[in-house]
């Protein structure tokens, strides 16, 4: 039988477990009630501003009835035109086939290197690395760009690859009839590696965070060194500075905004993918508390990162328009009421009284071709069948075909590794409970 210490000492104990238990809801909750106040003094000063600016707006002008393809071919703040076709891009490239542009652009985690990347490796070197690599490839081969500088980490630990360790790499193009006659001596698109971090551990882009300091000093001794080379080979002694700093998801992006107003060049921005968006997914889910996506993704300091490019940016790039609405919509740098108000106030040459945002510009992935045979679909199918017997099918063919019931449908491919934020089981339901769109296509969907 426990003595009267003793039962007073657990009551004492209980109570204040008790006591601890009802200040931390008292606590949750006001905090919840200061984040909701916050939500809504922001929301009501958005409303607030774009009233004040409406007032000048004609009618035709106001809202969601701007005419989108009017205000697009003007840019936020003057600096860069839309390219948004094939012909356009024709167009520009024979504008400055005389120029001499200089790009820079940033990525930093993940293992890139121009040729056998190794996609799906891990979670940080896949579909970005490709999309980089082939973008700088791209630019390099565009009349009137002399040198792309694609900045990333330079990478010594024993489990990787030599080649991610070699401070530059030069990029082979992809259709030699596009290099012009006056290619120079450091003219064409490189991968240049700036060493940061630790010097010999390959570590995930949630660690990275602490070191972006350090590459970014790394990239502006390299930028300041190159531009003076370039000014020596075609600026005529002066220095040649990129005409645009461009960074790619939010580490990269909090670079090159540092990079950007560092040398006082224009900066893009195309985020990949967005840290409110991730934030809010994992929250439903119900799986993690806010401080655990925290401290497992340091998704704060990744989100404060794409603010910082919000504000910096003269363009962000996106891959669709619900990123613009629905993703980049939650972010307090950014209003698409707003913007496009605002844009319409720079295309009637309104003030906006020192209002700026970037201008969002949605341009879905495209894909490299020219690994691809294309078959010709106006032949019937005992023609085709004669045509192609030639060519052996490859392997994963026969792995694939015992799954139709009629191979000779068209296939929707689908390319991602089985990880459940690229949403496969989505597409699947989507694709199952589409009955028209069963029977005119397979769906396969390789990782």
């Amino acid at each position: 039988m426990r003595s009267p210490q003793e039962r007073n000492t657990r009551l004492e104990n209980m109570s204040w477990r008790i006591w601890n238990l009802a200040r931390k809801i008292q606590i949750e909750g006001e905090e919840a009630s200061r984040s909701s106040k916050k939500r809504l003094e922001r929301e009501k000063a958005r409303r607030d501003a774009a009233a004040d600016l409406s007032e000048d707006l004609s009618d035709g002008e106001k809202g969601e009835h701007i005419n989108e393809s009017s205000i697009h071919a003007e840019s936020t703040r003057g600096h860069m035109p839309r390219i948004g076709s094939t012909d356009a891009i024709d167009v520009w490239a024979n504008q400055h086939k005389d120029k001499k542009l200089y790009i820079v652009l940033v990525s930093i985690h993940g293992l890139i290197r121009g040729e056998n990347m190794e996609l799906g490796r891990d979670s940080d070197t896949g579909g970005q690395v490709k999309y980089v690599v082939e973008l700088a490839r791209a630019l390099g081969e565009t009349p009137g760009v002399y040198r792309v500088d694609l900045l990333t980490r330079q990478i010594s630990a024993p489990d990787v690859d030599w080649s991610y360790g070699e401070p530059t790499e030069m990029l082979s193009p992809r259709n030699s009839e596009n290099l012009g006659d006056d290619m120079g001596e450091s003219s064409g698109a490189y991968i240049v590696r700036i060493p940061f971090g630790p010097r010999e551990k390959y570590i995930p882009k949630e660690q990275l965070w602490p070191h972006i300091q350090e590459f970014v000093d790394g990239a502006l001794v390299h930028i300041m060194q190159m531009s003076k080379v370039l000014g020596e080979q075609v600026g005529n002694g002066q220095p040649v500075w990129p005409v645009v700093i461009h960074g790619h998801y939010a580490d990269a992006g909090d670079s090159a905004a540092l990079l950007s107003g560092a040398l006082n060049v224009p900066m893009v921005f195309t985020g990949h993918s967005l840290g409110r968006d991730k934030l809010e997914q994992l929250l439903k889910q119900g799986r993690q508390t806010r401080d655990e996506v925290n401290a497992t993704y340091k998704i704060m300091r990744r989100i404060e990162a794409e603010e910082l490019c919000l504000d910096a940016s003269e363009i962000v790039i996106t891959s669709t328009r619900q990123e613009i609405d629905k993703q980049w919509g939650l972010y307090n740098g950014f209003d698409v009421i707003m913007e496009r108000k605002l844009r319409a106030r720079i295309k009637r040459g309104v003030s906006c009284y020192g209002r700026e945002m970037p201008r969002m510009i949605p341009i879905p992935p495209g894909m490299e071709f020219s690994h691809i045979v294309p078959h010709d679909v106006d032949l019937d199918s005992e023609e085709a069948n004669e045509v192609g017997s030639d060519s052996p099918d490859p392997p994963v063919w026969a792995d694939i075909m015992r799954f139709f019931s009629n191979p000779r449908k068209p296939m929707i491919l689908a390319l991602a590794r089985p990880d459940p934020k690229k949403n496969i089981t989505t597409l699947v339901k989507a694709f199952g409970e589409h009955h028209e769109l069963r029977n005119l296509a397979n769906l396969v969907c390789h990782g």
